[in-house]
């Protein structure tokens, strides 16, 4: 008899008994606990997610949740969810939280808006959350290192102000809207709008509602994740004088204008007076030309004889006479202060 066929059942045989086992081993205990919950998960349907990588427990235990808040959400969803890179865990209890608050919130709704946060730092739930308890974001964030908004008003004097946006998430615009950086951009820019209406940086520190009156009054939630319910005014200070600084410096700009076209007439002057200079010199040589063609018009005059001797010793005796009154002339003015109009005595 051959025994071949009995080996080969008897292995088959410890083979299933195997795989029973370990379904057993790893699957009995969820599906007694699917099962007791009335979840309707089969053991085939945790060996195929197990075989595709997804976290059988961590499915089977959101369907369970989903089905005690009486939410029947098909199990394949979930799994394409998880596959989809989704936490199927913050959705379920962000959908029971929407159900509990009484908002219309469907589980395509709620996938989309945790897709959106991720990689953001923040969850579904905390949309949830945010959208059922409003949250307060300081304006400016001090982590961006700006600790006040700064304006002025028309006197010029600067006001520093810091405000407290207290919002709400609004589910319909999550996907795709505008985050809390928005926010805090738009505000930051309606405070400095209202503070530069204001005729006087008194006005501000009267009535600071006026500041988030006029920033309400602008819609900035528009096309963002969240809608703003209120805007106030938590500190409001006394800045620099911007408009005295500004002028101060429009002055020493002025300043350096005048200076430099002062240095440009000075700078035109002094190149006149070295023009002037340049053509005194030219005019002294042709003096000095002039008076070296004397002697040579004298020596001509001789020998043309149209000058004698005695004219010759007349003219020294006159230079000679011209000479001396100089010199007295000059001893003259400096020991009676300059008086040029005092005769000569002798002449």
């Amino acid at each position: 008899m051959n025994s071949t066929p009995v080996f080969l059942a008897l292995g088959v045989g410890v083979i299933g008994l195997l795989v029973v086992a370990y379904v057993l081993f790893n699957f009995f205990s969820i599906w007694v606990r699917a099962w007791a919950n009335q979840a309707d998960v089969g053991l085939f349907d945790m060996i195929g997610m197990r075989l595709q990588g997804i976290p059988v427990a961590l499915i089977v235990d959101a369907r369970i949740m989903a089905i005690k808040a009486g939410m029947d959400i098909d199990l394949k969803s979930l799994q394409l969810h998880y596959q989809s890179g989704g936490n199927v865990p913050q959705v379920i209890l962000a959908l029971i939280m929407a159900d509990r608050a009484g908002i219309a919130l469907d589980f395509n709704r709620t996938c989309a808006i945790d897709l959106a946060t991720k990689g953001t730092g923040k969850t579904v739930l905390e949309a949830v959350q945010t959208s059922v308890n409003p949250k307060v974001i300081d304006c400016p964030n001090a982590a961006m290192g700006r600790t006040s908004i700064d304006g002025v008003a028309k006197d010029g004097i600067g006001v520093k102000a810091k405000a407290r946006v207290t919002v709400r998430s609004h589910l319909d615009r999550f996907v795709g809207g505008a985050t809390e950086e928005t926010i805090i951009a738009r505000v930051g820019e309606g405070i400095v709008s209202a503070i530069g209406s204001a005729d006087s940086y008194k006005e501000v520190l009267e009535n600071p509602d006026r500041i988030s009156k006029a920033v309400l009054s602008k819609g900035l939630d528009s096309n963002t994740a969240f809608e703003i319910l209120s805007i106030d005014i938590a500190d409001v200070d006394v800045g620099d004088n911007v408009g005295a600084k500004l002028q101060a410096e429009q002055a020493e700009a002025d300043k350096r204008v005048a200076q430099a076209r002062a240095e440009v007439r000075r700078a035109a002057a002094v190149a006149s007076e070295q023009e002037m200079r340049a053509r005194t010199q030219e005019m002294r040589a042709k003096v000095v030309e002039a008076e070296a063609q004397v002697p040579q018009a004298m020596a001509e005059a001789f020998r043309s004889g149209n000058l004698g001797v005695m004219d010759y010793i007349r003219m020294k005796n006159v230079e000679s006479d011209t000479q001396m009154r100089t010199s007295i002339a000059g001893g003259d003015r400096s020991s009676s202060g300059g008086d040029e109009s005092r005769p000569v005595q002798g002449a």
